[in-house]
């Protein structure tokens, strides 16, 4: 039992995954600190310069009022891991690998609309930039029944990096306009949106949203029942 129980401990049963400590580490730098108290909040890390850091795997709703507070302080960048690749790895409660399989779930740098769609107005606050991170990122999980029913049993335990691929900064508004395969002055829907740009019309829905809201885009009408836009 106690082999088990270090097993756990060591691959992550604790709130912060190695996927979140790893960034923590990488973006806070050599002269950084991390978990920093900052008024009624703490920060993941404060760097050498100054600069908050504050790594989010999710969604960046939970951030809103925790950002606009740094923000008043300082510069703020917030670091999004985005998994391209993912791979399970599976153990029994000893810890010996029962198996691995990847996952047919790919992310690609649209998924940051995922988080970004309950919070458009963060990247509008100055002093406020978006670095998201293109990795291949490890799930381990414990076959110890006790997770979810769809799951036979299995729980999640933590995440890791494997490889990092690289990051796009985003840190004024215009940086957004690569999601805007338009000219200046065209009309687009977002049919003709999510041909244009080879994507699920979904995933085209939630992105012009969140432009439209960021003001980076703006509704200049209806045709039919399909907002137009135009930059």
């Amino acid at each position: 039992m106690a082999e088990a129980a270090r097993f756990r401990k060591s691959i992550g049963t604790k709130n912060e995954s190695s996927l979140h400590k790893t960034l923590k580490f990488r973006y806070t730098g050599s002269g950084g600190k991390s978990e920093v108290e900052v008024g009624e909040y703490v920060a993941d890390g404060v760097r050498k310069d100054g600069e908050y850091i504050e790594v989010q795997t999710g969604s960046f709703k939970p951030l809103k009022n925790k950002i606009k507070d740094f923000a008043s302080r300082g510069k703020v960048r917030i670091i999004h891991p985005i998994a391209v690749n993912s791979k399970i790895e599976v153990f029994d409660t000893r810890g010996k690998l029962l198996y691995r399989r990847k996952s047919p779930v790919h992310g690609n740098l649209w998924s940051l609309f995922d988080a970004l769609l309950y919070a458009p107005e963060l990247p509008l606050i100055k002093n406020v930039s978006i670095e998201v991170v293109l990795a291949d990122i490890t799930e381990k999980r414990v076959k110890d029944g006790k997770g979810a029913w769809r799951r036979k049993g299995i729980s999640k335990l933590d995440k890791e990096l494997s490889v990092y691929h690289e990051s796009i900064l985003f840190a004024k508004k215009s940086d957004f306009m690569r999601f805007i395969p338009f000219k200046k002055g065209e009309n687009f829907t977002v049919t003709t949106h999510a041909k244009k740009a080879n994507i699920k019309r979904n995933i085209s829905q939630k992105a012009l949203y969140t432009l439209f809201k960021m003001k980076v885009i703006k509704r200049i009408g209806k045709k039919g029942n399909a907002w137009v836009y135009m930059v």
